[in-house]
């Protein structure tokens, strides 16, 4: 299982899981990807190499994330693959694989506004994550 989401009053959450904490990471933005839009209708066309780099795991994880909300919002690209390169506490190399959204194409499911601090945990023995997002 690559993730699930926590039902919430106002919100959505998701606990993103993984063999390593990298994996983890990009399952967070997959489960993010898939809160958003049918991802079974995006294709992998295009690629975004993708760098954060935040003062600890914590801020990084928020940080990941919010980056896929600005892309959607501001390029309208949604991705559905995650390739992390590099990865320590405090920074994050991925290349990112998607396309364009295309409403005739791509079905809209939940609009994100942001990732939140709301019981944001990073759980390196485990090899998960927890985010909530405003919705």
């Amino acid at each position: 299982m690559r993730f699930r989401t926590i039902a919430h009053t106002s919100d959505i959450g998701l606990i993103g899981y993984g063999k390593t904490l990298p994996q983890a990471f990009a399952n967070a933005a997959y489960g993010l990807s898939a809160i958003m839009v049918k991802l079974s209708d995006v294709q992998e066309v295009e690629s975004r190499n993708i760098e954060v780099n935040e003062s600890s795991i914590e801020d990084l994880l928020f940080e990941w994330l919010n980056r896929f909300i600005y892309l959607f919002d501001v390029e309208m690209l949604i991705f559905k693959r995650f390739d992390i390169k590099e990865f320590s506490p405090s920074k994050l190399v991925a290349t990112c694989y998607g396309e364009m959204f295309d409403p005739s194409r791509h079905s809209f499911k939940t609009g994100i506004k942001s990732a939140t601090y709301y019981l944001l945990k990073v759980d390196p023995e485990k090899n998960q994550v927890q985010v909530f997002f405003d919705v």
